[in-house]
């Protein structure tokens, strides 16, 4: 039994068992597997960033330099978007709210209860623009891709990452 209080050998780590390997990197994608991350990752945007996020990072590394449609970029720029179609949803969501308190406040104040509860409902619509607004945008860059054309470019969204 190993003595855990014990230094660790010179040089750092142990060297490795005979017979390990490091995991490989995986190959690079054929053209019809950059083509298909890159419709899932505008298409798993209907569901929200975690679609695109994990494409991007599992295969980012194996995209093919020479292939038009590259994974990388495509993911990277869906990623881009959903990152900014969530904080433009969470800034409406908050501002309906406010809005809508206001309005309800307002028609209570001055007895009007049932005008300003549908009020607030039709306030509370607006809050899913921006959620119908990616579904059709990520649909039409999910086919786009597919499409064959490279290299498509979301409206309105901020570059987080370059």
């Amino acid at each position: 039994m190993s003595d855990p209080n014990a230094a660790p050998p010179p040089g750092g780590y142990p060297p490795p068992q005979p017979g390990y390997q490091p995991a490989p990197t995986g190959l690079p994608l054929s053209a019809e597997q950059e083509k298909q991350y890159s419709f899932w990752a505008h298409l798993g945007g209907i569901i929200g960033f975690l679609p695109s996020l994990i494409i991007y990072l599992v295969f980012k590394d194996r995209s093919n330099p020479a292939n038009p449609i590259q994974v990388r970029n495509e993911a990277k720029e869906a990623l881009n978007w959903q990152i900014t179609i969530t904080i433009a949803s969470i800034v409406v969501s908050i501002v309906v709210s406010i809005i809508s308190g206001i309005v309800l406040a307002a028609a209570l104040a001055a007895g009007g209860y049932g005008v300003g509860v549908g009020l607030t409902g039709l306030l509370g619509l607006i809050a899913w623009v921006p959620w119908i607004y990616n579904v059709v945008i990520s649909i039409v860059a999910a086919v786009t891709v597919n499409g064959g054309q490279p290299g498509y470019r979301y409206p309105f969204a901020f570059r987080f990452i370059k």
